[in-house]
């Protein structure tokens, strides 16, 4: 399994953890504003393998506590099972950072204990998510496709019936979790966040983060939302969750 880059200590990435942060190439959608893009796009070439992992994740016991996953869509990997299974072996927490277009993988994953917390990326309200993923109907990963012959059919429900079926399988409470929402100006608004929030009645932790430009973002002249707007946007979400935050913006 080819890693493709090493955060080698974060207190930002796994809250309450010291932790690393591990990137897996690959993804399944195109969103406009990714900060990643180079993992999603293939220019970034592998800086390790699994065994070289683990191989450091050894000599970091007592100094780190937990692992972050994160890409790309890690989900797309099939050895990641063996690999998480592999990190906890070694007594660190597990976190995994998805796009949620794999449901039937996370439960795996959360059945076979493997996952300590779960970030899940909610980028759009149901009816615009095609807006923030590049694709009206991205389709879900291999995993996701495996149990479902045309994941494209209304059965199965496409990418959003997909992430729709993640968020109520962490609403269940098995594994700690957050949403969170990156917010670009003119992509996002209050509508748009109040009917994310409706989404995701219930839940325990939801993060409005501003959307910060960068070289590597796909799509050039996006714009970073002011104290002002993200307030509103909070607003709204509260309205609903009350429990709503900002991430990364002192407001």
């Amino acid at each position: 399994m080819k890693i493709h880059g090493l955060q080698k200590m974060t207190l930002l990435d796994f809250p309450g953890k010291v932790a690393c942060t591990v990137f897996l190439g690959g993804c399944n959608f195109r969103c406009p504003y990714c900060h990643n893009f180079e993992l999603v796009d293939g220019t970034m070439p592998p800086l390790m393998d699994d065994a070289e992992l683990l191989a450091f994740l050894s000599k970091r016991r007592g100094l780190l506590d937990g692992v972050c996953i994160t890409g790309g869509e890690p989900l797309l990997h099939r050895e990641l099972p063996e690999l998480l299974r592999k990190v906890r072996a070694l007594g660190f927490a597990t976190k995994l950072d998805t796009n949620g277009t794999s449901p039937d993988a996370l439960a795996a994953l959360i059945d076979e204990g493997h996952l300590h917390s779960v970030a899940r990326d909610v980028k759009h309200s149901p009816e615009r998510y095609g807006e923030a993923t590049g694709a009206a109907e991205a389709a879900p990963s291999d995993i996701a496709a495996a149990s479902c012959p045309d994941p494209q059919a209304p059965s199965c429900g496409g990418a959003v019936g997909a992430v729709r079926r993640s968020v109520a399988l962490l609403l269940e409470g098995r594994v700690d979790y957050e949403f969170r929402t990156t917010v670009v100006a003119g992509m996002h608004d209050e509508a748009s966040i109040a009917a994310i929030a409706a989404w995701i009645t219930g839940a325990r932790h939801y993060y409005l983060q501003p959307f910060a430009d960068r070289e590597t973002v796909p799509q050039r002249g996006l714009a970073t939302p002011d104290a002002d707007e993200m307030r509103r946007l909070l607003a709204a979400a509260r309205q609903i969750l009350p429990n709503a935050e900002i991430r990364g913006m002192q407001i």
